[in-house]
């Protein structure tokens, strides 16, 4: 079974056990059917599974890898009752080039591929992928395919690209806000400390807020939160005690 994909996902592995399940489950079926004695002891064979992904995304992937059902287990056990093995095959250019030599619909489709983004850098997705698609007809790349399929071809591949650029924004800002929030938390800490050491000192709310320059609501909240940690005044309990409240 072979699928491609062009963003790093390694669920992809539950999408093929569930499929050779689908697919197996219709062969035994059938096979039963045909035998005289619903409850045979012969034993019933099943087709070998071999699992590829071929990835083509921008984010760096290795020329291979591979993809194990067992590491999504929740519990880690030497004796594993149910594997299922995915090898993950980078077909972007500069990988996995004898593979390339050996599959010249595969290496047209990385040319394809290869087009699309090097035109998307100075123009509109849908521009960038009509360019390709004709150039690619007049270049002998994938030509009969194209010029069956073009017009799926074309709407495929816009939305295949906008849901990789949907995608690596979405990451982008997940890194931002994780970003943000870290240095807030930084801060509070921060805030936290400095009013800790002036408190130990008998410095009252009033005194402390004109020192820092901070808000006076502010520090008299972690103030007198931190009177419960006293006189340790631990900077992470008084912390998440302040974000309980």
């Amino acid at each position: 079974m072979i699928t491609r994909q062009n963003i790093y996902n390694c669920k992809s592995i539950l999408l093929f056990l569930y499929a050779y399940s689908i697919i197996n489950a219709r062969h035994y079926i059938l096979i039963i059917c045909g035998l005289s004695n619903l409850y045979s002891r012969k034993l019933i064979k099943l087709p070998t599974p071999k699992f590829i992904v071929f990835y083509n995304g921008r984010e760096p992937q290795p020329e291979r890898r591979e993809y194990r059902l067992s590491d999504a287990y929740k519990t880690k056990t030497k004796d594993i009752s149910l594997e299922l093995v995915v090898t993950q095959l980078n077909i972007n250019q500069g990988f996995n080039d004898e593979l390339m030599e050996k599959c010249p619909d595969l290496f047209q489709y990385m040319q394809y591929v290869l087009k699309i983004r090097e035109y998307n850098k100075e123009m509109p997705l849908e521009a960038a992928v009509t360019r390709t698609v004709d150039e690619c007809i007049n270049e002998g790349i994938l030509r009969e395919f194209l010029l069956q399929n073009k017009a799926e071809v074309v709407s495929m591949s816009i939305f295949e690209y906008d849901a990789e650029l949907h995608m690596k924004m979405e990451r982008e800002e997940a890194f931002e806000d994780g970003h943000a929030k870290g240095l807030e938390q930084g801060e509070m800490k921060k805030l936290i400390t400095q009013i800790c050491r002036k408190k130990q000192k008998s410095k009252t709310p009033e005194v402390i807020a004109e020192e820092l320059e901070e808000d006076l609501e502010q520090v008299k909240r972690i103030y007198d939160v931190a009177d419960e940690f006293a006189p340790e005044y631990d900077e992470e309990k008084i912390y998440e005690e302040l974000m309980t409240k």
